[in-house]
């Protein structure tokens, strides 16, 4: 039912004032400022030939860009030139160059407007605009909040991304179609945590080897002597579902797998398990990889939830059997499986479940009276507001419920009817920040928010209210506890899923052909690698240099062998020390991050170097312009991508910008699509066209891929500095540490605050640099300095 009409009007008008009032402040006019004389005529001269109404390179007209700096767009654009004009990319270096001490006459005059406009408006709005919660902060949230296990975030639509993010107020509106998704979690969250209906039915069985696979799946299994085990080969289709197994309901489940390696040489066997449906259409989703002894039968043990009534699991080994074999004859390593045990809900196990009695107390859901729905809801709104509430701030909900209990509404209705209000208040899905110093609690919030990625705890609301935050120990401190804290794996992931766009890592598939190799279990390896790489520069507070340069991988068995690194073995990662001659170390040589920057068939040193520039060095480059096609590298290696590109770069509108990001990409021509070092490209011949052909050993099977021409990893930079690697490159690049610290820094704070860079943080930046650059750039002193400085403190 939609409850929205059922609203108090305060809560709706509440809503609705601030989000038109967002909107006003975003298009109103602003009122224009004198222009100074000598900058007109620079512009005239320097500038307006490539961006007046005819040629607007870069998409930027400047021939009659009003001086008005109080106006958001105006000033994002006049930021852009100073910032060109500073770094002395703008005028281009063909063209005339104004004297130092004109240029340093435009960027005194641009700067004194620009932080003046800038602070003025800050101190009256505010630095940040309202913003709501995004899909995964609202998922953290709900769990925390009610002690639950649902999937919500499912029912959410995709969030928007501002400057890379998907936590910037700008990019996350507040639409009418979300508030109807809201109202359905909230119904989700609520019937969760009340434990709505009878109880779900409880399972626990145990699955002998007999009931683990399909029977119409023959080929690909084994039946043992002793009628106790099969053994499972993967045949690339995997049939292998634990096929009597359905799950009553969603909710979590306790799966146990009793396993054994079979053929593996004395080695231990790998397999993944799957749960879902796996019917055409059905969803289904990893649950973990596992890895069992060779010798003799070992117990796996997970906790997971299943989303889908009916939804049952798949086990399937590494290594495929070929197609000509049968599992019957089959001389490759597989996996015996004994039985498969499962139970679960593990929520049906105490009902009503316990999160009823957490929110409810000693309040009976089926009795209860005005006074009772009031005590709840003083619980459990200022911990959903996350800040103290007052009694005018209760008041639309308490008459909520009183007007439809004293119609006769029945108790538990009611009090729903109050809840799912609070769930659907701005004062829950937005962040509450009023300008200027944030209080305490709204200090918390953020602070949860950028490490958490959820509601701040007990803990850290407790010291909001004693005022702590507000001394630099006390934060410090509580710095430290979030980022000890399992919690901050959320940072881990989140940060580095958008900074370094591990989010897409599943956005492409390898070409089976070219990159025979590429299996599931090294993709997830690529992943680990990179969250447990950055984890652990945090952890130790090491250099965030080691970004672009280290001495260390994060490793496990799979990954190690992709990379040639010999004598690591299992499923664990662990810290090891690197060789020279293995072509690895910082971010730039991770697999994860040079699989995302590729197509699954070929690379582009366009893409890559678009990558770094933006990603590392803070420095992003502009789209191309319209109607420019993009350069499609060969794959039959008629013709090198060095020639494919140079044509590109002779076109004057394209020079420009290729210049400052292909050199960085063809450093990193020597790593391919799945980040293996490479020599020469793999290729797709033509028929007939002549190749030299490499026999890979894959799971014990020959497999050929052909070669073509040799990788060219050599360019120069704008500035001429030459380089033959990415070696020589990463070494240029650290020249300029503090690039590469405010690089990092600058991708920190717009992802800490919600909102894009400003002028005036320029200054705090460089601030923040110096003190951490004395704790040779520290990556947790980095953090901690973002917390401490006035624009995270402030709104």
């Amino acid at each position: 039912m939609n409850l929205l009409p059922a609203l108090p009007p305060l809560l709706l008008a509440t809503l609705g004032l601030s989000l038109s009032a967002l909107a006003s402040a975003a298009a109103a006019p602003a009122p224009g400022a004198p222009l100074f004389g000598f900058t007109k005529e620079f512009f005239s001269r320097h500038c307006v030939e490539c961006h007046d109404t005819d040629t607007q390179k870069g998409k930027v007209r400047l021939d009659n860009l009003a001086p008005n700096f109080t106006s958001p767009a105006s000033a994002e654009i006049w930021g852009k030139v100073f910032s060109q004009l500073e770094k002395r990319e703008m005028p281009p270096k063909k063209k005339t160059q104004p004297t130092d001490a004109e240029r340093q006459t435009v960027l005194s005059w641009l700067g004194r407007e620009l932080h003046a406009a800038t602070a003025a408006r800050q101190a009256a709005e505010g630095r940040v605009a309202w913003r709501r919660l995004n899909r995964t902060e609202y998922q953290n949230t709900i769990h925390d909040l009610f002690g639950i296990e649902v999937n919500v975030l499912e029912l959410l639509p995709e969030d928007a991304l501002a400057h890379g993010f998907d936590k910037l107020s700008t990019a996350l509106t507040l639409s009418p179609v979300q508030m109807e998704k809201y109202l359905e979690a909230a119904d989700l969250a609520l019937d969760t945590a009340l434990g709505v209906g009878p109880p779900p039915k409880f399972l626990q069985e145990r699955y002998a080897a007999t009931n683990v696979v399909a029977n119409w799946d023959s080929k690909s299994v084994r039946w043992l002597a002793d009628g106790g085990s099969v053994v499972l080969f993967n045949s690339g289709y995997s049939p292998t579902e634990v096929k009597k197994f359905r799950a009553p309901a969603p909710g979590r489940y306790r799966i146990r797998v009793s396993a054994s390696g079979f053929q593996t040489a004395g080695a231990p066997a790998k397999f993944r398990l799957y749960g879902g449906s796996f019917g055409v259409g059905g969803k289904t989703k990893l649950l973990g990889h596992f890895e069992v002894p060779a010798d003799a039968p070992a117990v796996v043990e997970l906790v997971a939830r299943l989303d889908g009534r009916n939804d049952t699991l798949k086990v399937i080994p590494y290594g495929t059997i070929p197609w000509q074999n049968a599992g019957a004859t089959y001389t490759g390593p597989g996996l015996a499986v004994q039985w498969v045990e499962v139970e679960g809900p593990l929520e049906a196990k105490v009902w009503p479940p316990a999160t009823r009695a957490q929110l409810l107390g000693d309040v009976d859901l089926e009795k209860g009276t005005p006074a009772d729905a009031a005590s709840v809801l003083r619980r459990f709104a200022p911990r959903a507001f996350r800040r103290p509430v007052s009694d005018a701030d209760l008041a639309p909900y308490l008459q909520l419920m009183s007007e439809r209990l004293a119609k006769g509404v029945k108790f538990a209705d009611a009090l729903r009817v109050g809840l799912k209000a609070v769930l659907v208040s701005p004062r829950f899905l937005m962040l509450d920040e009023q300008p200027g110093r944030l209080n305490g609690h709204a200090l918390a919030a953020r602070l949860s928010y950028f490490l958490w990625s959820t509601m701040p705890d007990a803990t850290l609301l407790d010291a909001a209210a004693k005022g702590e935050l507000a001394t630099p120990a006390q934060l410090r401190a509580q710095v430290e506890r979030l980022l000890n804290h399992p919690k901050a794996r959320a940072f881990t992931e989140d940060f580095t899923g958008q900074w370094l766009g591990l989010r897409n890592i599943e956005f492409t598939t390898p070409d089976a052909k070219l990159y025979p190799e590429f299996d599931e279990l090294l993709q997830v390896s690529m992943v680990r690698e990179t969250h447990a790489f950055f984890a652990e520069l945090l952890r130790g507070d090491l250099s965030v240099l080691n970004f672009v340069e280290s001495d260390f991988a994060m490793l496990d068995e799979r990954l190690a062998r992709h990379y040639g690194v010999p004598g690591v073995t299992g499923l664990e990662l662990r810290k090891v020390m690197l060789q020279p001659g293995w072509h690895r170390g910082g971010v730039l040589t991770h697999a994860s991050v040079l699989k995302v920057t590729a197509n699954g068939t070929t690379t582009s040193p366009v893409i890559r170097g678009a990558w770094l520039a933006d990603r590392l060095l803070g420095r992003p480059v502009p789209p191309p312009p319209a109607g420019v096609a993009a350069v499609e590298p060969d794959i039959r290696g008629a013709k090198t991508i060095r020639e494919q590109l140079a044509k590109h770069r002779d076109v004057e509108s394209c020079a420009g910008c290729h210049a400052r990001m292909d050199p960085l990409g063809f450093a990193l021509e020597s790593y391919d699509v799945i980040g293996g070092w490479r020599e020469r490209y793999r290729i797709s011949p033509d028929r007939g066209q002549r190749a030299d052909w490499v026999t890979l050993v894959v799971n014990q099977r020959d497999m050929k891929v052909a070669l073509g021409p040799k990788v060219d990893a050599s360019d120069t930079l704008p500035d001429g500095s030459k380089f033959n690697d990415l070696t020589e490159l990463k070494r240029l690049l650290l020249a300029d540490a503090d690039r590469i610290a405010r690089g990092l820094a600058e991708k920190l704070l717009i992802y800490a605050t919600g909102h894009g860079l400003e002028f005036t943080d320029a200054a705090v930046i460089s601030d923040i640099l110096q003190r951490v650059k004395a704790k040779d750039y520290g990556f947790r002193t980095l953090v901690h300095e973002i917390v401490a400085s006035t624009t995270f403190q402030t709104k």
